[in-house]
């Protein structure tokens, strides 16, 4: 494991008041998202097995998800869809979560271990997951209507897809509305279920503290969240752009990154 205190930006005392049902939260420095994920690597490296067999099932979903769109004649979903497992992912990646926890605790993580932690706190994370889905279906939805308002009821075929999106007349207001509002959810979405998700697996706690002291971190430390938010949707997008293979590694990555954000930000119950 990296010892995450030799790095610059160390993990400072919390400077914010929080509500006495709140953990307390900590502040952090700028450059911390590094230290989360040189710590990653390291989680990587312990436990390929687990790490890259996520990472497999990211890209096997993600393939299959783009034929079966194809088949459906919608592949206008495709990128809607692409931007939307960034909402979802925080709950996929409960399997990267235990096997950093189980690591810390200097234990080996096995897959029976790993998807045993669905288990845990099992009705409070259902409870992130249906939040998340519904986060997931009002970006869908709004990302049809915005589909539907510039190019008409005439979706292009897929060998069309990027000259019509990108290299139309249209380009430009499509490009700055969907992003306009795909950040407004993205924003709202990464607020409550940056560290709720590990927390939930973590402890007994409920899914409305969870996102609570997700919203609390978020207030705190405004500068690296953002940071940090830019460098998941970088690692992400990174992984999409190779054909989704990239998502091998970026997944992982990502995924015990966000462990360590959690236990880093997140201290002890009061």
């Amino acid at each position: 494991m990296v010892d995450m205190t030799s790095f610059r930006g160390s993990v400072q005392a919390p400077r914010t008041q929080t509500p006495s049902w709140l953990p307390a939260i900590r502040s952090v420095e700028m450059d911390r998202p590094w230290v989360w994920l040189a710590s990653a690597w390291q989680d990587m490296m312990a436990a390929p097995g687990i790490s890259f067999a996520y990472g497999a099932l990211a890209v096997i979903s993600s393939l299959v998800l783009v034929v079966g769109l194809a088949t459906l004649d919608m592949e206008y979903l495709l990128l809607p869809m692409a931007a939307g497992f960034m909402l979802v992912g925080p709950l996929f990646a409960v399997g990267l979560y235990e096997t950093s926890r189980l690591l810390e605790l200097g234990e080996r993580p096995t897959l029976a271990k790993v998807v045993a932690a669905y288990r845990r706190n099992g009705v409070q994370i259902a409870g992130i997951g249906m939040v998340l889905m519904l986060a997931l279906l009002a970006w869908i939805r709004v990302a049809f209507l915005i589909f539907a308002l510039f190019f008409s009821s005439e979706p292009p075929a897929l060998d069309q897809l990027v000259d019509r999106i990108f290299f139309s007349a249209e380009t430009i207001p499509f490009l700055l509305t969907g992003t306009v509002f795909g950040g407004i959810i993205a924003t709202a979405v990464f607020s409550i279920a940056v560290v709720s998700v590990p927390m939930l697996l973590d402890r007994e706690t409920d899914v409305f503290t969870a996102m609570a002291t997700s919203i609390a971190v978020v207030r705190a430390n405004i500068k690296p969240m953002i940071a940090w938010g830019f460098l998941i949707a970088l690692f992400m997008s990174a992984g999409m752009v190779t054909g989704f293979l990239g998502l091998a590694i970026a997944l992982p990555v990502v995924g015990h990154a966000s462990w360590h954000c959690y236990r880093d930000l997140v201290g002890i119950g009061r």
